[in-house]
């Protein structure tokens, strides 16, 4: 069986540098903070080319706490796709806000920009871009348009760390950018953290504020804040990784444009080549009959996953927005048909030849020409 992700095979690689690391914190006793976030936090900012990157318990509290610093709740509302994860969007609604959805672009499946000004309304305070995949969204058209309306930008790069433009790293064109080092990331953790990166030092003092029960000082609590703080362990084996991640990119985006080259014309895709302004998170491909393709591709050894299923505006959850089927057609499209296929570094080059002779072999059959 060829697997989805195969998070054993970086492990096994890495795997005593990262068990010095973990029982040298374990025999610290600095279970929480402490010197090997703060190295990692140092790391990850030089990765970036931030000022500041302060470490946090998940994705999801690095959004809330980059809402929170910003000042955005009750009242307001922020500009988001609803292809993306759920977390996206309850970060908004923990503030307090509105998300207000825009559709995405079909070749991209990234926020499309020139649906964003159609949306803003006079109680906008902010556009929260998905880099959705690792594809750096189109950050010049998306700044320009909240520099013109006097609007926040918060980068979720959740799935992009390391990808560039430019020059710049992923999370550094907005006020903020925020990560999740999710175990099945790129930059994975052992269970769960995040990272809020900025160039502002006001709002990075916030955010570590916010992320420590808004203490301002020890047992000086001056906001009401939360317990985000990320555990040292995961700040140890991230700090193992982090020298790792941009030559991950690097074997990843090589797999991605090997299907790329070679799945058969009729299969859609992401527009390529996967440059390094993509971190290749995912690779997925558009098909009409996904059910079927999932089905046969499992009985032919082979491993997918789908992101995601149902676009955001359409789960039970989220139906109080205000949003229904046809709303948001590209995102609802996309969702109906995509299927996500093996990408990982390790990934053996014979194993992409049977990937790609399945899927040519399968869509022959299922997709007319």
């Amino acid at each position: 069986m060829i697997p989805f992700l195969d998070l054993k095979a970086q492990y096994n690689g890495l795997a005593p540098e990262i068990e010095a690391a973990v029982l040298a914190t374990m025999r610290d006793c600095t279970f929480i903070l402490g010197e090997p976030v703060a190295a990692f936090e140092r790391g990850f900012a030089r990765l970036c080319g931030s000022r500041h990157a302060i470490a946090v318990s998940s994705g999801t509290s690095a959004l809330h706490l980059a809402l929170l610093a910003e000042g955005i709740g009750p009242g307001d509302e922020v500009i988001t796709t609803p292809t993306t994860f759920v977390a996206t969007v309850a970060a908004i609604l923990y503030v307090g806000a509105t998300p207000v959805f825009v559709d995405i672009d079909p070749e991209t499946w990234n926020l499309d920009p020139g649906r964003i000004e159609a949306a803003i309304t006079p109680r906008t305070r902010a556009i929260m871009p998905v880099h959705f995949h690792g594809r750096l969204a189109d950050m010049t058209a998306i700044c320009a348009v909240a520099e013109a309306h006097g609007l926040v930008v918060i980068e979720d790069a959740a799935q992009a760390v390391g990808a560039m433009r430019d020059g710049r790293g992923a999370g550094t064109f907005g006020r903020a950018g925020c990560f999740s080092f999710y175990p099945g990331k790129n930059l994975g953790a052992a269970g769960e953290g995040g990272m809020v990166v900025t160039d502002d030092d006001d709002l990075a003092d916030l955010v570590r504020s916010y992320r420590d029960w808004g203490q301002v000082g020890k047992h000086n609590h001056v906001f009401r804040g939360h317990n985000y703080r990320m555990d040292a362990i995961q700040g140890a084996v991230l700090g193992v990784k982090l020298p790792h991640v941009m030559a991950w990119n690097t074997a990843r985006r090589a797999v991605a444009n090997c299907y790329g080259d070679n799945l058969a014309p009729v299969i859609r895709r992401a527009a390529g080549p996967f440059g390094t302004d993509h971190s290749a998170h995912v690779y997925a491909v558009r098909v009409p009959d996904r059910a079927r393709l999932q089905a046969e591709l499992t009985d032919a050894g082979i491993g997918t996953n789908i992101h995601y299923p149902k676009p955001v505006h359409l789960h039970p959850a989220y139906a109080d927005l205000g949003y229904g089927p046809g709303d948001l057609p590209h995102a609802e499209a996309y969702a109906r048909e995509t299927l996500s296929l093996p990408l990982y570094p390790e990934l053996a080059p014979l194993d992409i030849e049977r990937v790609i002779a399945a899927m040519n072999t399968i869509c022959d059959q299922l997709i007319p020409a």
